[in-house]
């Protein structure tokens, strides 16, 4: 995946691969040491079901490897988002 600046991410969609929407980014977890991205962190769209997934308080952790593509939406591919 090509370099994409952090700012870029705030607020955007994030849609699984199979075409559902997930939810919107909220914030990034990220290892101070090295600057790789571990986990998206974002707030489930009401209409969908997050257990199954990781979840701090109300928002689900999503890790990085999950994530496909990074334009209009966020796409993640649904299954290597889950536990």
């Amino acid at each position: 995946m090509n370099k994409i600046f952090s700012r870029s991410l705030a607020r955007k969609q994030v849609m699984s691969s199979d075409g559902m929407l997930v939810g919107q980014i909220k914030n990034l977890l990220v290892d101070l040491d090295s600057g790789e991205v571990i986990d998206l962190i974002v707030k489930p769209d009401q209409t969908f079901d997050p257990s199954g997934y990781r979840m701090d308080g109300e928002m689900m952790l999503i890790p990085f490897e999950a994530v496909k593509d990074a334009r209009d939406y966020i796409v993640v591919d649904r299954y290597l988002s889950r536990k």
